[in-house]
């Protein structure tokens, strides 16, 4: 094989893969112990996914994982899956599935280049520093060729940075733009100091609720690394459960993933307790990266007000500060969170359809959502918590 020559691999299992290969393309700037930029595309994370039944048979997600190697080194990988439905995804197709089927075709299975159910912005085509351009490359046009060579409906990449949207449109794919509410960090020396960037009456409503929240007769404390215990996971499996009885109607994580996690992960979370009379009564899951919180789920046994915005949101920019991160991103939708200093932004992703018909309508589609949803950016950010600069004329 000459060096030109890029050959991929298609791994059913990270077994298939060592960390160390795996994470030298998806966080080397981790290499030294350093913390990774995003920590889900990690191989520990993942895999936990994987020895968890989290993903895999009887899931819908069936990792189908991509390796690109040129000249004998592997130049980038990426998290693909075959899926059997459209959740656990959180930028939506269902209404293309149905329309896809009620055309007497089959929508599913299809391919999914993703985080399983992460709505988190990150590199999703995980090219080694020295093979981006190449590696971002082989990586696209493979998965494109696999779904057209196995008949599949369509490709999805899902919460891609902006950079690899680009890259995909160029090689023919349509471009998505969705959005989420993520908090920034102007070098704020404590939560007063983030405080006194708001109007007078969002500065006052968000001391109100914190204020209300705190006092619920326990305390509030955050655990992450070796602080985090089996019993803490215990508590927080049941608040989870209810949350994602609630909200998909079975959780997606399963109980051993946080058996997992305890052993590979605890160093990349932070989690959030509210505790009342000995007893955990809810609590908030953080993931950490080099420059971003990520929140990621929430659950309770008992309610108190304003306690879900305080372990969720407030508390997140507690530790943001705290750790000196840029930024909080808590995960998808919630028009909520404007109020409490989450500003609007786009978030990307790809999309491949074998159907040259269907892929017209849905590019015309995603023309018009994508000005809608610009369109509501400025006016949400416009109607946001901070205070208005008045700029005045100089003559």
């Amino acid at each position: 094989m000459s060096e030109q020559e890029i050959e991929i691999r298609v791994l059913p299992s990270l077994d298939a893969i060592d960390a160390a290969t795996w994470d030298a393309c998806a966080c080397p700037e981790a290499k030294g112990g350093a913390r990774p930029n995003d920590p889900f595309t990690t191989h520990r994370f993942l895999k936990a996914l994987e020895d968890s039944g989290s993903v895999g048979p009887g899931t819908g997600w069936q990792p189908q994982y991509l390796q690109a190697i040129m000249a004998g080194q592997t130049i980038a990988v990426a998290p693909m899956y075959v899926k059997g439905h459209s959740q656990g995804e959180y930028i939506f197709d269902h209404n293309w599935a149905h329309a896809y089927e009620r055309s007497g075709q089959r929508y599913y299975p299809k391919l999914q280049i993703a985080v399983p159910h992460t709505p988190a912005t990150g590199r999703r085509f995980l090219a080694h520093p020295d093979f981006i351009e190449t590696g971002t490359s082989a990586l696209l046009q493979g998965a494109v060729q696999l779904a057209a060579r196995n008949e599949l409906s369509s490709l999805h990449v899902t919460f891609c940075t902006e950079e690899e949207r680009d890259a995909g449109v160029d090689l023919g794919l349509m471009g998505r733009t969705s959005q989420q509410f993520h908090w920034l960090n102007d070098n704020y020396a404590d939560f007063d100091g983030f405080l006194a960037t708001l109007s007078s009456r969002k500065r006052k409503n968000i001391r109100k609720e914190r204020a209300q929240a705190q006092n619920f007769d326990g305390t509030i404390n955050t655990y992450s690394g070796n602080d985090l215990q089996p019993e803490h996971w215990d508590a927080f499996w049941e608040f989870y459960q209810d949350t994602g009885a609630r909200k998909w109607g079975t959780p997606y994580l399963t109980r051993q993933f946080f058996t997992i996690a305890q052993e590979t992960l605890r160093d990349d979370m932070a989690l959030v307790l509210a505790e009342r009379d000995g007893r955990f009564v809810a609590g908030a899951l953080n993931f950490i990266g080099a420059q971003t919180l990520y929140g990621r789920y929430w659950g309770c046994v008992e309610h108190h007000p304003f306690l879900h915005f305080e372990l969720c949101y407030y508390q997140a920019i507690d530790i943001a500060i705290a750790k000196g991160l840029a930024r909080v991103e808590a995960g998808a939708q919630g028009e909520h969170k404007l109020a409490r200093g989450y500003l609007p932004t786009q978030t990307h992703s790809l999309h491949w359809v074998a159907d040259e018909g269907f892929a017209d309508a849905i590019a015309n589609y995603l023309v018009a959502e994508r000005e809608a949803i610009e369109e509501e950016i400025d006016i949400l950010t416009e109607y946001g918590p901070f205070k208005r600069v008045k700029i005045e004329e100089q003559e």
